[in-house]
């Protein structure tokens, strides 16, 4: 949207995806250095608008962002997707971060979708117990780390039915995944509920106040009022 619009603008990625989609706009991959050195990319780089739209759980480059806005004196706004709540024939338990996701997990061998991504994929080794079914964009470098696991390497969008098909086929009896939220991650919410299967719900971490909007098109009318500099840059 911003290429279409014609504003100047760069991406920044993480660098966690080896291959990411292509963008009509310049990319930039990896970490800028803390706060300090984000605040003086903005600077350098005369960035005049900051958009934060990394996922809701990258909480430290989340608090980064408003810390290296504030020092930079760049306007910043947030564009995050709304949170999943559950509906009628959801059965959620709401843990508040990965270690309470772990501790849940006591008790007898369970088959697990851990529907998380490869991060933080170690911690759950600490319940070895658990047959855990992994789904990973990219192929791992090394065997994860858990004794009994079943790994695909898959991209979405996934839909319903094939999430439906994926926990049948082994035979999932417990989802784990974050409060993500969106419509692109929700098929294995939306597979759980038909097959009756209870989900462990990660909540988001807390960030810092700062402005939020979950449509894009916001963003481009926030652009349109912020503070209007001579050039303009995202």
């Amino acid at each position: 949207m911003l290429a279409q619009r014609g504003v100047t603008a760069a991406l920044s990625y993480a660098g966690r995806t080896e291959a990411p989609r292509a963008q009509p706009i310049p990319v930039r991959v990896g970490g800028f250095g803390g706060v300090d050195g984000l605040a003086a990319y903005l600077r350098e780089a005369r960035v005049t608008h900051l958009v934060d739209a990394t996922h809701p759980f990258a909480a430290t480059m989340s608090a980064n962002a408003v810390a290296a806005a504030q020092l930079a004196g760049v306007p910043l706004l947030a564009l995050t997707r709304p949170a999943w709540m559950p509906v009628p024939g959801d059965r959620w338990t709401r843990v508040a971060d990965i270690e309470g996701a772990v501790a849940a997990l006591a008790g007898a061998p369970r088959r697990i979708l851990l529907a998380l991504g490869r991060m933080h994929v170690a911690d759950f080794a600490a319940m070895p117990q658990h047959h855990y079914v992994l789904r990973f964009v990219d192929a791992p470098m090394a065997p994860p780390p858990l004794p009994d696991h079943a790994l695909i390497v898959d991209r979405g969008p996934f839909t319903p039915e094939g999430d439906r098909a994926l926990m049948e086929a082994h035979r999932i009896d417990l989802v784990v995944c974050k409060n993500a939220g969106g419509r692109g991650a929700e098929a294995k919410l939306v597979a759980a509920r038909a097959l009756g299967i209870p989900v462990l719900m990660i909540d988001r971490p807390a960030l810092p106040p700062r402005a939020e909007v979950t449509d894009p098109a916001a963003v481009l009318e926030w652009l349109d009022h912020a503070p209007a500099p001579t050039e303009r840059g995202v």
